[in-house]
């Protein structure tokens, strides 16, 4: 899942605050560790570059909470210090970027008040599990976080306290939010046609099935209409539910591929093909078919067999794990369901218990009966935080107990390979990014309706 990262957010959180990505993908400047998963951040800027301090007021109330003119400057700040650091960012005057800031903290205070009012909650090991996150992607131990995040002005206490108002935010846009977006087959055929119409041919393969009923050079006018006439009921048997497009290119085709290929041409990029073609099945869905079209040849039936999306990679890394999915209530807190998993792993390296056996008999996922199985997965079929914990697996490997917007998991990685995508594997991949923008868009509508609701009285303005 790709979050974009706001250069208004927590410099050390942004992430989470704009896109509620995880506080797991986060990197610190500087460090010169591993590879970032997302955009370099950096740290505040220390309290000592941040100017003199005037006598703290309040800006703004919302619901009967204040936002006071230390808090804005604070923000601001590492605003400034991110906008310095991205390379060709407009910046903008610094009055319309402290009045961007407070509205952003604005929308965060009515978060927060939604999420304490719903019940919404982050207990202590959800904390301690992001801020652990949040250190191994940058390469470090928490204590050395802990000591950067001291050197440029943030305490431990500040840090946890505003981690975990971004991850109560986080779990509030997740139940509200994303939990309720939905894709249809429509809205995937909709994308599709989008980025065809929109794509380069030489970037995009497909593989086309063909029925050429072939027009002599000299035909008469009445030759040509009886061709027409048996392309049109090719055509026609194509196109009939439960038909066998490469019987009736047997039956119909005056094409060497008609007899000996099923009528198949082959994937390849889009501008081998003749242009007639290419235009011909534009917009076309996997499945479509298209004709009689006529050219000098004759007239031609088409049929999308194949497609390789423009932008989505023919292969690509998958991942077979299985895991056991335990689901906190009042009865079992976090802690306890994650110590209850861990206890799991002990017992499952030890030898003393089947990860199999402990899945169909605690696990409350769906996989359970198959137990634990997920079977094999592109990337960015899961959740951010489970592929994320399924990268620094290796075969045979079980991870840590690891909590996401479903529960606490206990994940063993089974088998990892490169396969090339299969059109339904394509297809879920466009499923997952058609999804993604719907999330943002569902994000922005609901972010809007809750902070017309809030209550806001502007007081002094920031300074």
């Amino acid at each position: 899942m790709n979050h974009r990262v706001s250069a208004l957010a927590l410099a050390c959180l942004a992430a989470l605050a704009s896109g509620g990505a995880l506080a797991q993908g986060l990197r610190i400047q500087g460090n010169t560790g591993r590879p970032a998963a997302a955009p370099a951040l950096s740290l505040p800027v220390p309290a000592a570059n941040q100017g003199p301090q005037s006598a703290d007021f309040i800006v703004a109330v919302v619901n009967s909470e204040p936002i006071t003119n230390n808090e804005v400057r604070a923000r601001l700040a590492r605003a400034e210090q991110q906008l310095a650091q991205q390379q060709g960012a407009n910046r903008p005057p610094r009055d319309l970027l402290a009045r961007e800031v407070l509205e952003r903290l604005i929308l965060e205070k009515a978060q927060m008040q939604l999420a304490k009012e719903s019940g919404v909650k982050v207990e202590e090991f959800a904390l301690n599990q992001a801020e652990q996150g949040i250190a191994q992607q940058n390469g470090m131990t928490l204590d050395d976080m802990h000591r950067r995040l001291a050197r440029d002005g943030m305490s431990k206490e500040r840090f946890r306290e505003e981690l975990r108002s971004q991850l109560l935010i986080q779990r509030l846009r997740e139940r509200d939010v994303d939990a309720k977006v939905r894709v249809s087959d429509q809205d995937i055929d909709q994308f599709l046609r989008e980025q065809q119409s929109g794509a380069d041919a030489t970037s995009m393969e497909i593989n086309l099935g063909h029925v050429l009923v072939l027009v002599p050079e000299n035909a008469t006018p009445s030759q040509v209409a009886q061709l027409q006439a048996r392309a049109q009921s090719a055509a026609d048997k194509a196109r009939a539910a439960g038909s066998d497009f490469a019987a009736v290119a047997a039956e119909f085709s005056d094409a060497p591929e008609g007899k000996r290929a099923g009528g198949l041409l082959g994937l390849r990029p889009a501008d081998r093909y003749p242009e007639l073609f290419v235009n011909s099945v534009q917009g076309q869905p996997v499945g479509g078919i298209v004709g009689p079209v006529r050219s000098p040849a004759g007239f031609h039936i088409l049929k999308v067999v194949e497609r390789n999306v423009a932008g989505l990679p023919s292969t690509v890394v998958q991942n077979h794990a299985r895991h056991i999915l335990l689901r906190p209530s009042a009865q079992l807190s976090e802690a306890a369901a994650a110590a209850r998993l861990a206890d799991y792993r002990r017992r499952i390296l030890a030898g003393q218990a089947d990860f199999a056996t402990l899945a169909r008999e605690n696990s409350v996922d769906g996989s359970a009966k198959q137990g634990g199985d997920l079977g094999w997965a592109s990337p960015g079929r899961y959740v951010p935080e489970f592929e994320q914990a399924l990268s620094t697996l290796k075969p045979g490997d079980i991870s840590e107990p690891l909590i996401s917007r479903f529960g606490v998991h206990l994940i063993q990685l089974m088998e990892r390979r490169e396969a090339k995508l299969t059109q339904r594997e394509q297809r879920d991949m466009v499923r997952d990014a058609v999804r993604e923008k719907k999330i943002e868009e569902a994000y922005a509508t609901w972010a809007q309706e809750l902070r017309g609701r809030a209550y806001v009285e502007y007081r002094e303005p920031p300074q």
